[in-house]
């Protein structure tokens, strides 16, 4: 069987989802049997999103092979279960990059380089890329349809179906039908508006899934159909969601894998989704719930962490606990007894990954806080690197202990810049990237979490813990329970007399799947619901005396 090629393309506005929508189709297709890649091209120049602010892009996923790619991808990896990788992101950046680099080598001696066709060639090759081994490729096109930016995805796009044939490649349009609160109506106009400029640079959509905040009546899903050329079945409705793991049963509800299946002759097997919708269940329906502080340098927008959110909700599942999460600035940390006030409420404390010197004190008061008074405490990448600081300044008592990276002439550097690091000047694609083993102290709470001995976890960092200080922090109670294989890098710490305190150097949350979710959030939503439980019940005993 040839490979089959789905394209999903949005209109109207951004951030309608397209990401969700090709993932929930990318999960259905696999359920039938078929193996599914999905990879996201995003139209902005830069190579890739690894220097761009959080606030800019939000969250930089990092895959296996140590990409830094757009948050779409850890979407596919969660829904599809597969470990995706460079090849799976591309932007206007890489593509011209290569173009150029083609050039200067003389590939195109004679010739002037154009955006046709060697930029649409250059992008049509980055879909062929990943044919071998899958039976269908899954891109979504960053952006949104009218944008200057995404105009050479869309013609290498059109060109492909040209070559491929009607049959290997299908068009889904991603639109938005808002509702007019003043006149009461579902408007159709921009879904209509969407789809003629898409037909002005050659491209008829297949399927047409509509994205709105309340259902779409069959009068108005044939009024779609007439203008915008698609036969009736052909559009979806896509109302938003409690879940957006929810969204493929909806999508299945409405036949669109059937459909797509259909409409490209392939020869699949019915879907069994029992397992999904078992666990969607539990993810809306859980029995108790537990309230999940994050501190962190960029919780302004939550986008800049995407996964972190994904794998509380997935550890929550684990549970069958809901998780209530609330981000929290870490410049409010000001005070000892403003820590308390804001803390107490709390049945857990996570500080996530981010990079420079604001907030970081607040962040050490916070950390501080939940170590003496046994709150649960996660810490992940710089959260390690700032549990590592607060202990040595409040436990270990060293003087002017902080981070290289924050403070170059202190005193007491336990954290530094890794050696593979200083003769680094470049700033994109040049930290600590990707899957790298970390193997775990037997015996140790990492150890009876993972129930291994040696993982594999992804990174992002140019910081690591300074081995100078593994000794005094060990002899205070800090133990190093996770190391690189040759002993030289800190990647796990653990207090052994505290309910639940973890700092890791990597990113578990770039592996948490919602069927499966990762084991320390897993372990550490326990914790949580562990202490929320003993808080209760100390309540409910005060109450009757």
């Amino acid at each position: 069987m040839s490979t089959k090629y789905i394209f999903v393309t949005g209109g109207v506005v951004s951030s309608l989802g397209k990401g969700i929508a090709a993932a929930s189709l990318g999960r259905l297709l696999g359920e039938r049997g078929l193996k599914v890649t999905i990879q996201k091209f995003d139209p902005y120049i830069n190579v890739d999103p690894g220097t761009m602010s959080p606030y800019q892009h939000g969250e930089v996923y990092v895959t296996d092979d140590g990409a830094e790619t757009d948050l779409d991808l850890g979407h596919y990896e969660r829904f599809i279960e597969r470990s995706l990788g460079q090849v799976n992101n591309v932007t206007t950046g890489r593509v011209y990059l290569s173009v150029i680099t083609k050039e200067r080598r003389g590939e195109f001696l004679g010739g002037t380089v154009q955006v046709i066709p060697h930029i649409t060639d250059e992008i049509k090759s980055a879909i062929r890329r990943l044919a071998p081994e899958h039976d269908v490729v899954i891109t979504e096109i960053g952006g949104t349809v009218g944008d200057i930016e995404s105009l050479p995805f869309l013609e290498a796009i059109r060109q492909f179906r040209q070559e491929v044939g009607r049959d290997n490649a299908l068009f889904i349009h991603l639109t938005l039908v808002p509702f007019i609160a003043a006149s009461g109506e579902l408007k159709t106009k921009p879904t209509q508006h969407s789809v003629r400029e898409l037909m002005e640079i050659g491209i008829q959509p297949d399927i047409l899934i509509c994205r709105s905040d309340r259902p779409l009546s069959e009068p108005i899903k044939r009024k779609i159909a007439l203008f915008c050329n698609v036969d009736h079945n052909c559009v979806v409705e896509s109302r938003d969601a409690e879940s957006i793991y929810e969204v493929p049963l909806r999508f299945h509800e409405q036949s669109l894998d059937r459909l797509v299946c259909e409409r490209m002759r392939l020869d699949a097997k019915e879907p069994d989704l029992r397992p999904w919708a078992a666990m969607v269940r539990r993810a809306l329906e859980p029995k108790e719930r537990v309230k999940i502080g994050i501190v962190g340098k960029y919780t302004e927008l939550t986008d800049a962490y995407t996964s972190i959110r994904e794998a509380l909700v997935h550890g929550g599942i684990a549970n069958d606990v809901g998780v209530d999460l609330e981000w929290v600035a870490s410049d409010r940390f000001v005070t000892a007894e403003a820590t308390g006030k804001l803390l107490r409420e709390f049945d857990g404390l996570l500080v996530p990954g981010g990079f420079g010197e604001r907030g970081i004190e607040g962040m050490v008061e916070a950390v501080r806080w939940s170590r003496e008074n046994g709150l649960p405490f996660f810490g992940i990448c710089l959260g390690l690197q700032v549990a590592i600081i607060e202990f040595g300044r409040n436990v270990c008592r060293l003087p002017e202990t902080n981070s290289s990276e924050f403070a170059a002439e202190c005193e007491n550097p336990v954290i530094s810049l890794m050696d593979s690091q200083r003769s680094v000047e470049d700033m994109g694609g040049t930290m600590r990237l990707g899957a790298y083993p970390c193997r775990v102290r037997p015996g140790s709470r990492a150890a009876q979490i993972y129930g291994q001995d040696e993982v594999s976890e992804r990174h992002r960092h140019r910081y690591e813990v300074n081995n100078a200080y593994r000794d005094v922090l060990a002899e205070y109670g800090l133990r190093c329970t996770g190391l690189s294989p040759d002993g030289s890098l800190v990647e796990l710490v653990e207090l052994s007399d505290h309910p639940w305190y973890i700092g890791c150097q990597f990113h578990p949350e770039l592996k948490s799947r919602p069927m499966q979710p990762h084991p320390l959030f897993a372990s550490f939503v326990g914790a949580a619901l562990a202490g929320h439980r003993r808080s209760r019940e100390a309540a409910a005993v005060a109450r009757s005396s």
